[in-house]
């Protein structure tokens, strides 16, 4: 895996992790009772971006590294999902 590859891949991985957490134990200021006026009442109190941050940096972390060793150190390869393909395209089928 190329550099750029495993920067990308890490930002996906982090993305998609931040979009998950964003969601989790925001309050509304109705629930916290202190509505800011001119917002509405579901408008979230405080959502801990900077929290959720270092979350999403570490808990995606986790994934990106299986895929690294897998890519990089060949744990698994194609040859060792035969059972989930048709004999026609086995890699000595294929050579033919």
């Amino acid at each position: 895996m190329s550099i750029s590859g495993a920067i990308v891949m890490y930002a996906v991985l982090w993305f998609l992790v931040l979009f998950v957490l964003l969601q989790n134990g925001v309050r509304s200021q109705d629930e916290e009772g202190d509505v800011v006026p001119g917002t509405p009442p579901g408008a979230p109190a405080a959502i801990r971006i900077r929290r959720k941050f270092l979350w999403a940096s570490i808990l995606a972390f986790v994934p990106w590294g299986v895929f690294f060793a897998v890519l990089e150190f060949e744990v698994l390869r194609l040859d060792d999902f035969n059972f989930l393909f048709p004999e026609s395209f086995h890699r000595e089928n294929l050579n033919e």
